[in-house]
């Protein structure tokens, strides 16, 4: 019997793929916000939304465990989304101090 993957293990990772939708923060260089529904802002903490100031739509995307993502692991972004609705992407931690969120 052949191991499970991490990707695998996402409840629904063999199923059809999950469509989401990413926004960019407009205050906050390399911060993204991925919703499970195009508009499902109810679903993020208003403090986090203000946080992050004007969200811009940058792209929608179907995800699935054989896609790869640049900065995030497929699996606890489709794991994220099924249970809070959303996925924030934080900026790289080597970035200057004034981009991250404080």
């Amino acid at each position: 019997m052949a191991k499970e993957t991490k990707s695998e293990k996402v409840k629904g990772a063999h199923s059809s793929p999950r469509r989401c939708w990413i926004y960019k923060s407009a205050r906050r260089e390399e911060m993204y916000l991925y919703l499970a529904d195009e508009n499902g802002f109810d679903a993020v903490p208003k403090a986090l939304i203000g946080k992050m100031g004007r969200l811009d739509l940058v792209m929608e995307l179907e995800l699935h465990s054989g896609r790869k993502l640049a900065r995030a692991n497929v699996a606890e972004v489709i794991k994220s989304l099924q249970k809070k609705g959303y996925y924030l992407q934080l900026p790289p931690l080597d970035m200057p101090r004034r981009h991250r969120l404080q």
